[in-house]
């Protein structure tokens, strides 16, 4: 694969490169290394589908990857009630996931107790703590889908921005890839390693897919950057909110029937979880048909080509809300089944999802 070839894979269907150039530069020295971090926390849904991808992108642009199962980090920020057993186990069930994109064995597994036992951890952070201000900390707590207040009443929530900006010193790689919830926390490493004469990470962020609920007929005039972004956290697909999200263990007929009931109004496009979920996961930035099936006395079935023309046709009445939700429904059945079926069919992989189920239904 060429150069050209690579910036294309990588770039396509991102919301953010920081910076493009920088990302030509590696890519042609030789490729570099990355790194996405996730907490497990429950159950793989659609929405994380966004970023596995173009971790899977990433990986066959020849970017050595790292997956950092982020088990500290997730205790810190109380998921799974705070059980490291359990978010361990979630952490292997993500990994599972990942392998049957079929990338098994081209990327590395590491947990954040791997980095954090090594006493040369708490040292840089405490350089990168010297190197950034409590303002700028506090916010940077967006990364955990907390307001900037939170960490008034739970100071260990501030010591999570530090601590990721520390694992990506840590791994040493080249690019931190994430949801755009993640931007600062990246901005945040790239500004404290010019203080500390360290390399800076290129930031690759990905899209986030909202809620299935939507954001409803909300007025979001007059609203500051910081209360909009923390708007857009709260309204994300979620484990947390299991009637926001399509997960990996839905069967057929739940995810019809949740595709069925998202938030999808006619002709709107902003804020609608149908449209967002077509757009990064059906097309990708790719140009890839997809049918919409319409009756016969509307004209009939259409082929939509790309996000642009999903768009266009969308906000102009030409494909009707049921329409496309049918069409999205179908895809992710597709998508989804395989993947599925693999998880249960292995009995470890079974055991891991009935015990977080178990959990998360307490």
């Amino acid at each position: 694969m060429d150069i050209e070839s690579k910036i294309r894979l990588v770039t396509r269907d991102v919301a953010e490169v920081v910076t493009v150039e920088e990302l030509r530069n590696l890519l042609e020295t030789g490729g570099g290394s990355g790194y996405l971090g996730f907490e497990p926390s429950g159950i793989f849904h659609v929405g994380w589908f966004v970023w596995a991808l173009k971790f899977k992108d990433l990986v066959d642009a020849g970017i050595k990857m790292n997956l950092l199962a982020a088990t500290w980090h997730a205790w810190v920020n109380d998921k799974l009630g705070g059980d490291m057993d359990l978010i361990r186990t979630a952490a292997k069930h993500v990994a599972a996931v990942i392998d049957s994109l079929g990338i098994e064995g081209r990327y590395r597994l590491v947990y954040a107790e791997d980095l954090v036992d090594n006493s040369g951890y708490w040292a840089t952070l405490l350089r990168v703590a010297k190197s950034a201000s409590l303002a700028r900390v506090r916010r940077a707590l967006t990364i955990l889908g907390r307001r900037s207040d939170e960490g008034e009443s739970d100071f260990s929530k501030l010591i999570y921005p530090l601590m990721q900006v520390t694992d990506i010193f840590e791994l040493g790689v080249d690019v931190a890839l994430g949801g755009t919830d993640q931007r600062k926390a990246h901005m945040l490493q790239r500004d404290v390693a010019e203080k500390l004469k360290k390399r800076k990470v290129i930031a690759i962020h990905t899209p986030l897919i909202p809620s299935l609920q939507g954001l409803g007929r909300m007025d979001l005039t007059g609203l500051s950057e910081e209360a909009l972004e923390e708007l857009m956290m709260e309204h994300k697909m979620s484990k947390s909110k299991p009637e926001s999200a399509i997960f990996v263990t839905d069967s057929d007929e739940v995810i019809r029937d949740k595709v069925l009931k998202a938030y999808c109004p006619p002709r709107i496009v902003e804020g609608n979880p149908v449209i967002e979920i077509a757009k990064h996961l059906i097309f990708r930035g790719e140009e890839r048909k997809l049918t919409i099936d319409r009756p016969q006395k509307f004209g009939g079935p259409i082929d939509v080509w790309s996000q642009e023309e999903l768009v266009r046709l969308y906000a102009s009445g030409v494909i009707h809300p049921l329409d496309l939700k049918n069409a999205v429904a179908n895809y992710l059945i597709d998508f989804m089944k395989p993947i599925r079926e693999k998880l249960f069919s292995n009995r470890e992989y079974r055991e891991v999802i009935e015990v977080i189920s178990r959990s998360v239904s307490r």
